[in-house]
């Protein structure tokens, strides 16, 4: 069952954003600068959320300016996010995206917005259409819907957008959520997909039971 952009899915994800909200409360949305934004997206990719935190914090204590990140030693980069893992690509696409962002604007500050921010960050090595949404959401205030691993299985099950791929699922609710709810309704559903929709659900606890569809389906087997 797929919803199409109408009054329908407008009432429903308004009440699925409110019965979240009442559930874990309304989220404490974090605003960094573009740029930590931009580093920090990177190094939480493929690793959880606790040893990109770890990461960030040794590379903000060896490198206090954004400045001095780029014009740092790869090695040294390498060795100040050694917890986030896979720190030797990671350092690389880091120095790399800053690298290009001071070519192109003649300083450390992207002058972009909208679709033209948006297609700019796909642009530099390593940053993937999450990644891009996030930074863009996050920093800019612009209206993307960032999709990760549980933002895919939580909209593919109530659900929201049943498609195939997460840039898919992405471009289907930067289109169906309201600006004004992006950016809480994008932490509630990761919450949501942490807590009750994981990949093994827990359906029967799930503050969306009434709702969702994989629910009921899980209720008949």
């Amino acid at each position: 069952m797929v919803f199409k952009y109408n009054g329908e899915v407008k009432k429903r994800i308004e009440k699925i954003y409110e019965i979240l909200k009442k559930e874990f409360g309304i989220p404490d949305v974090r605003r960094l600068h573009p740029l930590e934004e931009l580093v920090l997206t990177i190094l939480s990719q493929n690793t959880s959320d606790r040893n990109r935190d770890a990461a960030w914090k040794r590379l903000e204590k060896k490198f206090p300016k954004i400045e001095s990140i780029m014009e740092a030693d790869i090695s040294e980069i390498e060795e100040a996010i050694k917890p986030a893992g896979l720190n030797r690509q990671k350092a690389k696409r880091i120095k790399e995206a800053l690298q290009l962002i001071k070519n192109r604007f003649g300083k450390l500050d992207i002058t972009l917005r909208g679709h033209e921010l948006y297609d700019f960050l796909r642009s530099i090595n390593g940053v993937g259409p999450k990644t891009a949404a996030v930074v863009a959401l996050f920093s800019y205030g612009e209206p993307f819907f960032p999709v990760d691993t549980h933002i895919f299985r939580v909209s593919n099950r109530i659900p929201l957008a049943q498609e195939k791929t997460r840039e898919k699922v992405q471009e289907k609710l930067t289109e169906i959520i309201p600006d004004r709810l992006k950016m809480e309704f994008h932490l509630l559903l990761i919450e949501l997909g942490r807590k009750y929709c994981r990949p093994k659900p827990k359906c029967s606890i799930c503050p969306l039971k009434n709702l969702c569809s994989y629910s009921w389906k899980s209720s008949e087997r």
